[in-house]
Order: C-alpha cells, then sequence, then structure tokens
C-alpha cells in the first residue's frame, strides 16, 4: 500500500483529489484539514481522516508521526493547502501578507522536511506541489500572492534536484481559473483593502470586475476534478514530469507570458484591468 498524505481537504482541489484518490485500492489516502469534522464525509469516500494545520508545527508533527506509526512513512505528500489574498502593493496589511506566506510558503516547506527522513530512509516519495499559473506570471493586485506561488515554484525546483538521488520525485502543478472558493476569498480580500477614495481604487475595480467575470466564463474556468484528474497523474506516473499546467487557459497564458516578454504582457494587462 502507497501512503497519501493531503493538505487542505476541507474544500475545492484538496476534497476533489481525496475522493479521487480515495477511490484507488493501492492508495491509503489521509485527507486533512484544520477541523476534521469538516471532512466527516471524505471518510465515507474510503480516506483516513487526521487534524492538520500547516500553520502548526505540533499538528504537523503529529500527523507525520501517526502515519509513520502505522506505515513507516508517508509516500506521497500532496502540499495543495492554499489561499489567496489580493490587494495593492502599498496598501496591503502586512500581518495578512505573512499569514498567507506561512500557509501557502512556509506551512508547505516545513511539512516537507517532516515527511522527507522517512522518504530517504525508504528510499522512495513523491512530493506534489499545488502552485498555480500565478506562479508563472503575475497580474496587478494578487502581487504578494503570486510572490508566494513564485516562492513555492523555485522550492520545488531545488528540491527536485536535491532529493533525487534518494529516490524521490518533486511535481509541481499550476492550476489556471478553477471553481472553488478560492475567487470569492480573493475578492473578498481586494475589496478590504482599498477604500473608496483610496488611490488605487480604479485598479481595484478593475481587478475585482476581471476576476468575477473569469471565474464566471466556463471556457476559463475549470472544475476542481479536473486539477485533481491532473494530480492523480503526477501521484500515480513511473515518472512524472516536473510541471503540469491544468486548462487550455492556463496554458495559453502562461505561453504568451513567455512570448510577449515583461513590457508587451504589461500592455496587455493595462488593457485589460483600464
Amino acid at each position: 500500500m502507497t501512503t497519501v498524505l493531503i493538505t487542505g481537504t476541507s474544500s475545492g482541489i484538496g476534497r476533489a483529489t481525496a475522493r479521487r484518490l480515495a477511490r484507488r485500492p493501492e492508495l491509503t489516502v489521509y485527507a486533512t484539514a484544520r477541523k476534521v469534522e469538516a471532512i466527516a464525509d471524505l471518510a465515507e469516500a474510503g480516506a483516513r481522516l487526521l487534524p492538520l494545520d500547516v500553520t502548526d508545527e505540533t499538528s504537523m508533527r503529529a500527523a507525520v508521526t501517526a502515519i509513520e506509526a502505522e506505515h513507516g512513512q508517508v509516500d506521497v505528500l500532496i502540499n495543495n493547502a492554499g489561499y489567496g489574498e489580493y490587494g495593492p502593493i502599498e496598501e496591503a496589511p502586512m500581518d495578512r501578507v505573512r499569514a498567507q506566506f506561512e500557509t501557502n510558503v512556509f506551512g508547505l516547506s516545513r511539512l516537507t522536511q517532516l515527511v522527507l527522513p522517512g522518504m530517504r530512509r525508504a528510499g522512495r516519495g513523491r512530493i506534489v506541489n499545488v502552485s498555480s499559473m500565478g506562479g508563472r506570471l503575475v497580474f496587478p493586485g494578487g502581487g504578494y500572492y503570486h510572490a508566494s506561488k513564485y516562492a513555492v515554484e523555485a522550492i520545488s525546483d531545488a528540491l527536485r534536484q536535491e532529493v533525487r538521488p534518494f529516490g524521490i520525485g518533486v511535481a509541481i502543478v499550476e492550476p489556471g481559473l478553477i471553481r472553488t472558493g478560492f475567487g470569492a476569498v480573493a475578492a473578498e480580500s481586494l475589496g478590504a483593502d482599498t477604500a473608496a477614495s483610496g488611490p488605487y481604487r480604479s485598479m481595484v475595480a478593475a481587478v475585482d470586475r476581471v476576476m468575477a467575470s473569469s471565474y464566471d466564463n466556463r471556457l476559463l474556468a475549470a472544475t476542481p476534478d479536473t486539477v485533481a484528474r491532473v494530480i492523480e497523474r503526477a501521484v500515480t506516473a513511473s515518472r512524472p514530469r516536473t510541471r503540469y499546467v491544468v486548462t487550455a487557459a492556463a496554458r495559453a497564458m502562461v505561453h504568451t507570458r513567455r512570448l510577449l516578454g515583461a513590457r508587451l504582457f504589461d500592455a496587455v494587462n493595462r488593457l485589460q484591468f483600464r
């Protein structure tokens, strides 16, 4: 049996991934959330439940220790927990910026540190980090969120090279727009950061409008299970890709950013967010 630890399964991508992987008889899936009562239905789907808060050291240690006590090691870690704090760079409250990095970057990093000794002892393992197309390109109003995902990309690239000699693989999954609670949380934080009379009010209004219309667009935004299917491939492939960009729209945007360069991409954004 292969043990799989997934963070952030109370909603969205994490929940869909836990349900999908729990169907596979060769996998023992541990679904986690800060409050296990929020994921009680995943037990009925075949997952085992553990409390885990990626911003709490004791919580992370307890979850890893529980799995290792029964199975020897965590075979697959899926770092999925994360959220988006939006707002202008000048005006975003730094306590909220730090909180976002605690979840999106430092929690991911620390949990990875905790599972790696067991993986090295076993001579095998896989780490799947859920990043974003926002780790490859940047839109106005989301600078701190994008920065957290750029950090995940850099950490993953370094980690992949460091742990390869121990039989451990690292893959990055980069979703585009996904119809989860992410858009609503991001929009709420965006509106909270700037007063109606603030200097960035026009930009904030434009970002809010574009974000709402994009998440409502069925051609641009996909379902959480679309990402879960890709994560399943990253977990089960004998030789996973280093990166999986999820949705055709996301692949087009990442490719466009690479082709246009910074100045032209900025110009496109000025037209879109004016």
